[in-house]
């Protein structure tokens, strides 16, 4: 399973199938390049001019990971078995768009949403390689159900005002251990006597 070097990996993956999506066919009304950016919180604090975003764009804010509660049990069985430690978690992304205008930026998260809707999962070539990936992982792509006043609650936190973004969760990333050797199984019969092997004969003199 991946490393704990997947959940940048996540972050990476859905920025560059983003980017390629927009150089095929650029949402803004003039056809300026339009950029997907990752970004931090701290990106934020320079209020209408978000650091290192250079406007058409769309940054994606990976503002929450939590586990995920459906596969947490299987996982934790399957680490009794193979010694490993892994941990499945949902990662919660929120995607806003920055441009001059109020269409171009509805078109931005259009072509953004289209795109990811059409994808519906990473797998093989779209997963960046840091993620230490299995040929056969996949990391579902969800248009998360979040109510109005969720989202405005996150930009409470932050330091500039409401703007329209779309909620994603990227589902499931399974962190894994490297592992530890599982110990050999030990087994016994309560009461029994250790067998004693014969000491040899001493040899009897003519």
């Amino acid at each position: 399973m991946a490393g704990f070097r997947s959940i940048a990996a996540v972050g990476a993956s859905i920025e560059a199938l983003l980017n390629a999506a927009f150089a095929a066919s650029q949402p803004t009304s003039d056809g300026e390049a339009t950029t997907a950016t990752l970004v931090r919180t701290d990106d934020f604090d320079d209020l209408e001019n978000v650091a290192s975003v250079n406007r058409p764009a769309l940054t994606i804010l990976l503002y929450r990971i939590d586990f995920n509660k459906t596969t947490r049990a299987g996982w934790s069985a399957a680490g009794s078995v193979d010694g490993r430690a892994h941990l499945p978690l949902d990662l919660h992304f929120l995607l806003t768009a920055w441009a001059t205008n109020a269409t171009d930026e509805h078109r931005i998260l259009g072509r953004a949403m289209q795109v990811l809707e059409e994808t519906g999962a990473l797998s093989g070539p779209l997963l960046h390689p840091d993620g230490d990936w299995l040929p056969d992982e996949t990391v579902q792509l969800y248009l998360e159900d979040m109510a109005t006043d969720d989202l405005m609650r996150t930009f409470d936190s932050l330091t500039i005002d409401f703007r329209l973004s779309v909620p994603y969760i990227a589902r499931v990333v399974v962190v894994s251990s490297e592992g530890t050797p599982v110990p050999d199984v030990l087994t016994f019969v309560r009461g029994a006597a250790p067998m004693v092997s014969a000491a040899p004969a001493a040899p009897v003199s003519p």
